[in-house]
């Protein structure tokens, strides 16, 4: 096939839509991001992945399929969390700017013409929306504020709104970052580990929830910091695993030898040369039994380190890096 071809298939825009019980909100959703293409002549596509719904919203998204041609469905057999739904749903995608909503009607299409020009006119790898003003109850409003502090401070990416469901992306970015376990929250993090580094932030509009109710409850935000943790780390030491291990296992050993020192210097020399000090049980010593934990645990850390190195060793993909382009 013609390059040229291969061009006017790829639609400008994929429009990626999660959903899990949202029967009555996606034919609104749905006519309203054609109306929004249409109005710009973007050409697109919407991938709408429904993840495991027990009401009729699979019924539903077939139903769209006929009436609005762009329309792509993918449905679970039962609910898998939104990460799943993104992974799938950014692996079908064809088009050159990929965009993704909330299909509860909160954000709105019309944001979509500046998120697309940003990524294709600014040169953005990613663009993540803010919801300056928001319509949800202060029990998710502080520990989401919270949240996003601490994501900025450890991952050094100045965003307000890391969750914001809404955010449009190069595919490039897409095609080549991994979604996992509540992952999603951290794709702009991901990005930036992955060498994406023009991030980019806009304010949009937040809308009250018009039909059902929230999917999502406060336990999110506990396995969300325990997610950032497990990226921040496989992020940096994923290859060279010994670096964190080893570093750790160095400082425990050395501090455990130090004190290990110290009870030896005071028992054989201070002690019993000069007496300077009463002669007593070096077992009688609290930091006895610190220093010799130190050194235990700096010795098991040397050899987890040797572990996972060994492990990575053997990874298939030790070696993958991923390449920008070639000459």
């Amino acid at each position: 096939m013609e390059e040229s071809t291969i061009e006017e298939l790829q639609p400008q825009i994929s429009v990626v839509i999660p959903l899990f019980n949202e029967e009555e909100s996606i034919p609104e959703l749905v006519a309203w991001i054609d109306k929004v293409m249409k109005a710009n002549q973007f050409s697109y596509e919407v991938i709408m992945i429904d993840d495991g719904s027990k009401d009729n919203s699979w019924e539903v998204v077939k139903k769209l399929k006929t009436e609005f041609p762009a329309v792509r469905g993918i449905s679970f057999l039962r609910n898998y969390g939104k990460y799943a739904a993104l992974h799938t749903g950014f692996a079908a995608t064809k088009g050159k700017v990929v965009i993704t909503m909330d299909a509860d009607l909160q954000d709105s299409p019309d944001e979509i013409p500046e998120l697309y020009r940003m990524i294709t006119e600014e040169g953005y790898d990613l663009v993540s929306g803010w919801k300056r003003k928001r319509y949800d109850p202060i029990s998710k409003t502080i520990p989401s504020k919270l949240f996003n502090k601490v994501t900025e401070l450890s991952s050094g990416i100045k965003l307000h709104d890391f969750n914001c469901g809404l955010k449009s992306y190069n595919a490039k970015v897409i095609k080549t970052i991994e979604v996992y376990g509540e992952m999603h929250r951290y794709i702009p993090v991901i990005a930036k580990w992955n060498g994406f580094y023009k991030i980019g932030e806009k304010e949009v509009e937040h809308r009250a929830r018009k039909y059902g109710v929230t999917k999502f409850g406060l336990e999110r935000f506990v396995f969300g910091f325990l997610d950032l943790l497990s990226i921040t780390f496989v992020s940096r030491f994923k290859k060279r695993p010994m670096h964190f291990f080893g570093t750790l296992g160095t400082l425990s050993f050395l501090l455990g030898f130090i004190f290990a020192m110290k009870i030896l210097l005071e028992k054989v020399y201070i002690s019993n040369i000069l007496n300077q000090v009463p002669d007593r049980d070096v077992v009688a010593q609290p930091l006895f039994f610190l220093s010799l934990v130190m050194l235990i645990i700096g010795v098991q850390l040397f050899l987890a380190g040797f572990v996972s190195e060994m492990v990575s060793l053997n990874s298939p993909n030790r070696n993958d890096y991923h390449v920008s382009e070639r000459v």
